[in-house]
């Protein structure tokens, strides 16, 4: 018969005697004393309630200490780190999305770690602007007028319509009403902003007559939004941005598109085909034209605004502009990232996610068997690993229907299942994220960097630390 709790409570050691033991005194160095103080009073405070609990935890000394520095490692962890994207999945909201490229690293060194310029205009000794820095540079790379940019593409929307449109009605058609991560609903977003969503067409066919008959003196834009992730197939049609902005010229109302994911290079020589660049949206004469910052122009989060100056300038003169602003680092490395965009081949291979995207089949078989060759050489033969063929995504909600062929490492682990691999991995320092299919766990090397074969051995190495 188990005794009492009062009697079960009393084998647990007061914390005074347990920061006196040797192996405790020592983590003082690691963390100090509150924060060992506090791991220790953690770890008493979940060994008191398992006994609570009629279990019978382990109170030995060694145990205990061995609570405790796990307990003062984590908290020394970092809860935003790095992992290893193996999922093939180029542009992985989950995991960060776009890689920024390596002229970003010094861009971001140099802002973060001294002033800068960001609101000072040199030239003249006066206060300036923020959005200069990149202003000019979107213009030269688009063609637009003017440009604007804000913390992300839900934030460009919002500032847009509620500068354009507030008060007013903003036609859509209903095969573009969606929801993409994070629950963003195009109709939520038009009632936040104040304006008023009219909805045309049906949900797989809208006609210019459409937009042509639903036009009031209420009406104060036209917008297309791109539908992200969802795509509609078969018996569909959709009016393309120029026929809209004849629409809206012949009744003075402009047009906005939600470019999504905002492409600044035609991928379509690679096979890649399906989004508009944001040029053409220029082109076809677009007066406001959105896009992400972190997708397929591979930069950081932000929300870009291109169009006519006019509109533009009421978005700056907007009082949400300012909670909707970019901070310095952001800026310093869009900058850094659209100057790459100069040279169309510099910025296919410097930009991480351009590269990933465009690297052809044949390099990829050479990669993937540099990556399993360097693999085996580091791993025992409890690991047994082979190569075959699968699939990419471009992620991001860009090219929803695209599968790029990839090669992929196929990892068995001898007494281990693969969902337990998968498990483990994903617990590792790094963590590794890969694929599990048909009871196969999968490593897509489009997305796993040569650079990283090290790491990703040492972290299956930490599968043999765990208990089949």
């Amino acid at each position: 018969m188990l005794p009492s709790t009062p009697d079960i409570r009393s084998r647990l050691p007061k914390m005074d005697k347990v920061l006196a033991w040797p192996e405790i005194s020592s983590l003082q160095k690691i963390t100090g004393h509150s924060g060992l103080k506090n791991a220790v009073r953690s770890v008493l405070e979940q060994l008191r309630t398992s006994l609570s609990s009629n279990e019978q935890p382990d109170l030995s000394p060694d145990n205990i200490s061995t609570m405790v520095l796990a307990r003062i490692t984590a908290a020394a962890t970092p809860s935003l780190r790095r992992v290893i994207n193996g999922s093939g999945v180029v542009i992985h909201t989950n995991l960060g999305r776009s890689l920024l490229p390596v002229a970003a690293e010094a861009a971001l060194r140099e802002t973060a770690f001294s002033y800068s310029n960001l609101e000072f205009d040199l030239e003249q000794g006066e206060r300036g602007e923020r959005y200069v820095h990149v202003e000019s540079l979107l213009c030269e790379l688009t063609g637009a007028e003017a440009a604007l940019v804000v913390n992300n593409n839900a934030a460009a929307v919002m500032l847009a319509l509620s500068s354009l449109a507030q008060g007013y009605e903003v036609i859509v058609s209903r095969g573009e009403l969606v929801e993409i991560g994070g629950s963003f609903r195009i109709p939520e977003v038009m009632r936040q902003s104040g304006a008023t969503l009219v909805e045309v067409g049906t949900t797989n066919r809208t006609h210019p007559r459409d937009y042509i008959n639903s036009l009031t003196e209420h009406t104060a834009l036209l917008l297309k939004v791109h539908t992200s992730n969802f795509a509609i197939t078969g018996f569909t049609a959709e009016v393309d941005v120029s026929t809209m902005v004849k629409i809206g010229r012949e009744s003075g109302i402009p047009t906005m598109v939600d470019a999504g994911s905002g492409s600044l290079i035609d991928l379509s020589c690679f096979g890649i085909v399906g989004e508009a660049t944001v040029q053409q949206y220029i082109q076809s004469g677009a007066d406001i034209v959105t896009f992400s910052g972190d997708k397929l122009l591979g930069g950081p989060q932000a929300g870009i605004i291109l169009g006519k100056a006019s509109f533009i300038e009421k978005m700056k003169r907007h009082q949400l502009l300012r909670p909707l602003r970019i901070d310095k680092l952001t800026l310093a490395a869009l900058e850094a990232t659209l100057r790459l965009y100069r040279d169309k081949d510099k910025a296919l291979v410097e930009i991480p996610t351009l590269r990933m995207l465009t690297i052809s089949l044949e390099e990829l078989s050479a990669k993937s068997r540099r990556m399993l060759r360097r693999l085996r050489s580091m791993l025992s033969d409890n690991f047994t690993l082979s190569l075959s063929d699968g699939y990419s995504s471009p992620g991001g909600g860009s090219f929803p229907l695209l599968q790029l062929p990839s090669r992929l490492i196929d990892i068995a682990v001898k007494g281990y299942t693969p969902h337990r691999v998968e498990e483990i991995l994903r617990k590792t320092t790094p963590p590794i994220v890969g694929r599990l299919h048909k009871d196969r766990f999968l490593l897509d090397v489009r997305t796993v960097s040569e650079s990283e074969i090290s790491l990703l051995a040492d972290a299956l190495l930490q599968v043999s630390d765990y208990k089949p």
